[in-house]
């Protein structure tokens, strides 16, 4: 037994924790959890806790069904919304086949496969996430016609608003399982907050949103009010979305940095830049996988929707932040398409390909765009090269599913069921009939 194993095991019977909670994500990104008392826990570091996959999804079919959790003593932690005595912990697990071997179907374990890349050509990834959602009046958020908390706006302070208290205990609250916050504020939108999580290695930031998003919706419930990461709620505000800030590391040297170089980026950061635009399209599913997440995508409110760079151009797809003299480290890139319904995992993972890819075969990067992509026209955009993200969800499915490069990522059983499930989506969107429609054309036809 390893040490960190046994510190799970001394934490466990000190603090008089009764139940840990195992988590992993289905192939979507929702959260699953099992529950085991601490007697179980020397045999699941083991041998892990086997569990019928074929019920989760996207993980086994039927006939290969049998699975184990592992879990990871890296990620324990003490869950605080669950009451001091008897104490509930939790940890992330890694899925595997009964022989021991990795399942090629655990989100989990296709980012661990994409950084084991990284790694092999010299590389660590670090993330740094900046995650908006809104805060709904908890009666409203079953019904057709959510009511937001607050009619704030950007960075406004309102007075006794529910939205301080509420980050206030949500800071807490992410503090105390080792989660550090960088920032909070009030978003643009009427009930939306903003809280960006400090940087990261990719895995642990991963970790860190799926328990985010639980901490939020806990503490939500326990204030009265909702919590939802839906991309759009409403047609004439903006939608929520998770601008996430990239570096790559040679060791402990930021290998984005090169002093005098334009806006101090290297050759590597620009060959990076120069992936994320070139497949962008291809894994936009996967960053953006619900219909809804384009109604945010191509509804207004400064969203980047089109395959461009700037250096604080809030209009491009792929920003690259101001620099600071003083900290070379800090060179970064964002990308600011995806959002915060997205799986983690999956949407790290090729994110993180495709700047490699750029890395590896020595992509050019193009002109930065300094123009106001959202003032131009469409025949402007077209005359100047400047290509759209897919429109719809349908769109970003056939450039996935022609897309090598995801394909290769997340592994056959992942790449086939996310397509699948996908396409069920679409169809079952596309025989809605909508409000707009009954609203419009049901006096009118």
């Amino acid at each position: 037994m390893d040490r960190q194993q046994e510190f799970v095991l001394r934490t466990i019977e000190e603090r008089d924790i009764r139940f840990v909670r195992l988590w992993f994500t289905d192939v979507l990104g929702t959260l699953k959890s099992v529950a085991i008392a601490p007697a179980e826990l020397e045999s699941a570091f083991a041998e892990g806790i086997g569990f019928d996959g074929s019920a989760i999804e996207g993980f086994a079919r039927v006939y290969e069904a049998d699975m184990l959790a592992k879990p990871d003593p890296s990620t324990f932690q003490t869950l605080p919304w669950r009451g001091e005595n008897p104490g509930t912990a939790r940890m992330f697990c890694d899925i595997a086949l009964p022989d021991g071997t990795p399942s090629m179907a655990s989100p989990r374990h296709v980012l661990q496969r994409t950084l084991a890349k990284a790694a092999d050509m010299g590389f660590s990834f670090y993330t740094h996430p900046e995650i908006e959602f809104f805060l709904l009046e908890k009666a409203s958020a079953q019904g057709a016609n959510p009511v937001p908390v607050d009619q704030g706006g950007y960075f406004d302070h309102v007075p006794k608003g529910t939205a301080h208290d509420f980050r206030r205990a949500a800071i807490t609250m992410l503090e105390s399982v080792g989660i550090s916050v960088e920032f909070s504020h009030h978003e643009g939108g009427p009930g939306q907050n903003e809280i960006d999580l400090r940087y990261a290695d990719a895995l642990s930031t991963a970790d860190n949103i799926m328990t985010f998003r639980t901490v939020i919706k806990e503490v939500a419930l326990e204030q009265g009010v909702y919590a939802t990461f839906m991309p759009k709620v409403w047609a004439e505000h903006p939608g929520s979305g998770m601008h996430t800030h990239m570096s790559l590391f040679e060791g402990d040297t930021n290998a984005f940095y090169e002093a005098g170089a334009p806006y101090q980026l290297s050759k590597t950061g620009r060959q990076f830049i120069a992936g994320l635009l070139t497949h962008a399209p291809e894994f936009t599913a996967v960053t953006n996988q619900w219909v809804n997440s384009y109604k945010r995508l191509w509804g207004g409110g400064e969203v980047p929707a089109h395959l461009t760079w700037g250096h604080n151009n809030r209009s491009a797809l792929v920003r690259v932040p101001m620099y600071k003299p003083s900290k070379g480290q800090s060179s970064r890139v964002e990308l600011r398409s995806l959002d915060a319904a997205c799986n983690p995992y999956l949407a790290f993972a090729v994110m993180l390909a495709a700047g490699l890819k750029g890395i590896e075969e020595g992509y050019e990067l193009p002109p930065e765009t300094e123009d106001d992509v959202w003032s131009l026209t469409p025949r402007e955009r077209r005359a100047m090269g400047i290509r759209p993200l897919p429109g719809s969800l349908h769109e970003a499915i056939e450039e996935m599913e022609a897309s090598e490069l995801v394909a290769e990522t997340l592994g056959e059983s992942v790449f086939d069921f996310f397509l699948r499930n996908k396409r069920a989506e679409w169809e079952a969107y596309r025989h809605q009939v909508t409000p707009f429609e009954l609203e419009r054309l049901l006096p009118l036809l």
